[in-house]
């Protein structure tokens, strides 16, 4: 199992009870929401400007992510398309009674680079 993130820290947060599902485990939805988030961020200052998620690839689910853990969301630019972004996307936990530190999962997101109209867009040049 890999030891450290990949990518940059992109977003981190502490889980609440309010994100549970019935077995008291962050929910999944939840998870996947934050990564999005993450995700989004990192594409849309690459395109410069406006994206919207267009697929989610490979999510694996390692470990629950438990109430009070610190969340951590690392991202990384895995390709550039024509109008495409692909993002890895890791996300990690702290536990904070113990102090472990895990990953619990990870995906690739891809986003397309839009204008406001919604039509998509050419993702610029660096």
């Amino acid at each position: 199992m890999i030891d450290s993130p990949t990518g940059e820290l992109t977003l981190q947060t502490v889980t609440f009870p309010a994100d549970t599902n019935a077995a008291g485990d962050i929910f999944g939805g939840w998870v996947l929401s934050q990564m999005d988030i993450a995700a989004g961020t990192t594409a849309a200052i690459r395109a410069k400007g406006r994206v919207a998620t267009v697929a989610i690839n490979a999510m694996r689910f390692h470990a629950p992510v438990l109430t009070g853990d610190l969340f951590t969301v690392y991202t990384h630019i895995k390709r550039i398309g024509t109008t495409s972004i692909t993002i890895g996307v890791e996300a990690w936990v702290r536990r904070l009674a113990t102090a472990e530190h895990l990953r619990v999962t990870e995906a690739d997101f891809v986003f397309v680079a839009i204008e406001s109209s919604g039509v998509k867009r050419p993702v610029p040049e660096e």
